[in-house]
């Protein structure tokens, strides 16, 4: 796999286990994401497997628009990660790894743009985002944070 076009990582004073329970929950990363802001399960799915599907909603300003996700991995304390597409078309990878250290972890949340050439200007038309990996560097910044305070007061 090519290397992503927007990382970050954090150090938590939380255990792995604890930490994955918080990623692999779409409802929680939609309480903990930037953009990302509600999710419903779809196909009979109730929980984090590969294979599970659900439909993010996404906002940004009066900007609104939802996605498809499909979870591609799912190891229990270790990593979680879904391909994100829209109308069947690629749109990106999110993944979060965990590695245990200590009485902590330390998580690394990975993006990968998977946008076809032609489809970056009417996406970032639609989402007002003309520089997705700055854009989205920050939001991983801003999410490992929210994540950070939330599993430390559990």
């Amino acid at each position: 796999m090519n290397q992503p076009n927007a990382t970050g990582r954090i150090e938590i004073n939380a255990s792995a286990d604890d930490v994955y329970a918080l990623v692999s929950d779409p409802a929680m990363l939609a309480e903990l994401a930037e953009e990302y802001s509600t999710f419903r399960w779809l196909d009979g799915a109730t929980h984090a497997q590969i294979g599970a599907r659900f439909r993010g909603g996404n906002q940004r300003g009066l900007r609104r628009w939802s996605t498809l996700a499909t979870i591609t991995e799912a190891a229990a304390a270790e990593r979680f990660a879904f391909e994100v597409t829209f109308a069947r078309l690629p749109i990106s990878r999110w993944q979060y790894d965990i590695e245990q250290n200590g009485d902590g972890c330390v998580v690394t949340e990975s993006t990968w743009d998977n946008r076809p050439g032609w489809l970056k200007l009417p996406t970032s038309t639609a989402t007002g985002v003309f520089d997705r990996d700055e854009h989205n560097q920050r939001n991983i910044a801003t999410t490992l944070r929210r994540l950070k305070d939330k599993a430390e007061t559990r």
